[in-house]
């Protein structure tokens, strides 16, 4: 059933099959994130990734996106805010890494980010981290039936501009189901009470990109990579969320739907 033509209802069944798709992509996270030590190229990573969603019986919300993403895993390291191509680079002590992964099962996607440190990080770029997954939490507790998307990204952007992080605007949050990328559009900087109003049935990625620099961004000669425009660090969080008839559920912070009311402050830890 759609909203608009752009916009669909999803029903019980087709939220299993995004919850599968989900506890996919949380395995894929655990899984590089056990692995990603000093030494381990990105494409060691990369490698985990396409292991991992043939067992599951997944395939990729990534390969091949557009015609020309030529991975199942975004890789961003340090500097990179997104859609980072995992490459031959390997990972050093002190580097931050983002993870995007996403994952189809029987036609529903789902699809997340975590970021973390490798080996021993500065404070600031644990500050940075926290920070960042804070602001998304933030604003998957502004998913309600009836809340407005500005809600979302008032959320967000509180967390950011309180810690003093530039609040990346260009790349946003999305509607997600039978197709990756879906309406509505979901910024992370908004005003409360505006924007169009939630409804049972949506699902949303909520995923904030905090900067320790300005919110500017450039893109790399491959078209993809995007990186913070004065060189500092960023970090980039999301998951997978649904307004069920039984409230609102993530769907890929784990083996099985987490309600939201059940939610950490932060989960890392569960990664």
């Amino acid at each position: 059933m759609a909203v608009s033509p752009m916009i669909t209802i999803k029903s019980r069944r087709e939220f299993e099959k995004m919850a599968v798709a989900g506890a996919c992509v949380a395995a894929i996270h655990r899984a590089v994130k056990e692995a990603a030590q000093p030494g381990v190229s990105l494409l060691e990573l990369e490698d985990i990734s396409r292991q991992i969603l043939a067992e599951r019986g997944c395939q990729s919300s990534f390969l091949g996106y557009h015609g020309t993403y030529p991975a199942t895993l975004c890789l961003s390291p340090n500097d990179v805010i997104v859609h980072g191509i995992p490459t031959d680079y390997r990972l050093k002590e002190g580097d931050i890494l983002s993870v995007d992964a996403g994952a189809i099962y029987e036609g529903f996607h789902g699809d997340a980010a975590i970021t973390f440190g490798v080996g021993e990080i500065s404070p600031e770029a644990q500050r940075l981290i926290d920070a960042t997954e804070e602001g998304m939490w933030a604003g998957i507790r502004a998913v309600r039936h009836g809340a407005r998307l500005g809600d979302i990204g008032a959320a967000i952007s509180e967390v950011g501009y309180r810690h003093g992080y530039g609040v990346v605007e260009e790349y946003l949050g999305h509607g997600i189901g039978r197709q990756m990328h879906e309406e509505p559009q979901v910024p992370n900087v908004g005003v409360r009470g505006t924007g169009m109003k939630l409804r049972t049935g949506m699902a949303l990625c909520i995923e904030p990109m905090f900067n320790v620099g300005s919110r500017h961004t450039k893109v790399d000669p491959d078209g993809w990579t995007v990186r913070t425009a004065d060189g500092s660090l960023s970090a980039h969080w999301e998951h997978t969320v649904a307004i069920t008839k039984d409230g609102v559920m993530v769907f890929t912070a784990g083996e099985e739907p987490l309600p939201v009311e059940e939610a950490p402050e932060r989960v890392a830890e569960q990664i």
